[in-house]
């Protein structure tokens, strides 16, 4: 079981800020858990396709290809802007 997390625009296009998901088996990594994340339709794909989010697993950012494994916590999070 992993568990995920959404944050700020993502949270509000997706409808959901967190769950917890059995992690299929063949995904080892953030590339697949975004590309089965995306299956579940129009606007998981739209939501998760831009590549400038930043993903954190268990509270540290880390690079896009980055490894996960059950009982990781993966957070994705919208670039921030300011002014």
């Amino acid at each position: 079981m992993i568990q995920l997390r959404y944050f700020a625009s993502l949270r509000e296009s997706l409808g959901i800020g967190d769950e917890q998901v059995e992690l299929p088996e063949n995904v080892s990594d953030l590339p697949a858990l975004t590309q089965w994340l995306q299956q579940r339709g129009e606007s998981w794909e739209n939501a998760l396709a831009d590549q400038r989010l930043h993903v954190a697993v268990n509270q540290q950012i880390v690079p896009a290809d980055s490894r996960i494994a059950d009982g990781d916590e993966i957070a994705w999070f919208p670039p921030v802007t300011g002014g």
